[in-house]
């Protein structure tokens, strides 16, 4: 394992892609939310005093759900807890490879009975399940391209919880510092559009990381998009891709027509309510690598 050390749109279906960019089949674990209101404020997009319809963020659940099951993408439910109201955004429950789940543990206490909830979800399904040594928020601050896990810190995770990473899953763990409260989680500013790697297989808003970062993100991704402060705003890079179809906020248009540009399938979806939570696609999907 090598830790990497830092200092301190257009419409659904307008392009046809690149016939090159091939879909992988995806796993995904969500949560409907039955149960989502902003109560509290622990992110700069989360205001208690402004009313949310918890009506229309599980409208909105719904058409994501539909729209991963059209593109044939095995969708997975953990069941929503009462009083539990940021548990929607499945991204934080985890993060899973090769059959094991590294818990979460989460910073605010607000958040922090949604752990065992999703621990006992992948315990259930016989996965082994790692407890976490230190404060770490899942796949909103892991992200796996290729062999490699970029793992975000200065918000949410701490620094210290990259360690445990790579020595449990044995892989080279990059570390990237974020240093805008707005994107206070890696998959708020860091996208990854392929997998498997390979040209323009991420996307990225340079201003989120500090120097560093940025360096690092030049040096291993020459050729990734990088987006607008506005398109990032409204959470464009928290999308969902399976290589070739990229699921992403209806909001963030300069990005889908860069997608397109780079031969991807652009699917925009309308998740303006969860964001009210400072959520977007990509936090209400935790992908299972079983």
């Amino acid at each position: 394992m090598t830790l990497v050390d830092i200092p301190s749109a257009a419409p659904a279906g307008s392009a046809a892609g690149d016939p090159a960019r091939l879909a992988a089949p995806k796993r995904v674990l969500m949560c409907r939310p039955e149960h989502f209101t902003v109560s509290y404020r622990i992110n700069p997009w989360m205001h208690p005093t402004q009313p949310t319809d918890t009506a229309r963020a599980l409208r909105q659940w719904t058409d994501l759900r539909e729209t991963y099951r059209r593109l044939g993408i095995d969708v997975e439910l953990v069941a929503p807890r009462p009083g539990l109201p940021d548990m929607v955004y499945a991204a934080n429950g985890g993060f899973v490879l090769d059959g094991v789940a590294l818990g979460p543990r989460f910073r605010h206490v607000e958040r922090a009975s949604e752990a065992p909830a999703y621990m006992g979800w992948f315990a259930e399904r016989g996965l082994r399940v790692v407890e976490p040594t230190s404060y770490n928020e899942g796949e909103g601050d892991y992200l796996l391209v290729g062999d490699t896990i970029f793992a975000g810190t200065g918000f949410r995770s701490d620094r210290a919880s990259h360690a445990q990473l790579g020595r449990v899953f044995g892989r080279e763990v990059v570390s990237l510092r974020l240093v805008d409260p707005r994107f206070y989680h890696l998959d708020t500013a860091f996208a990854v559009l392929d997998s498997a790697g390979g040209p323009r297989s991420v996307a990225y808003l340079p201003q989120a990381f500090d120097r560093a970062s940025r360096r690092i993100l030049a040096d291993r991704f020459p050729d990734a998009l990088t987006v607008s402060e506005a398109d990032a705003t409204v959470l464009g890079l928290n999308c969902f891709s399976d290589g070739r179809n990229v699921v992403v906020a209806a909001q963030a248009t300069g990005f889908a027509r860069d997608l397109a540009a780079a031969g991807y399938v652009a699917h925009p979806v309308d998740l303006s309510e969860l964001l009210r939570g400072g959520g977007g696609v990509k936090c209400c999907t935790l992908e299972l690598r079983w």
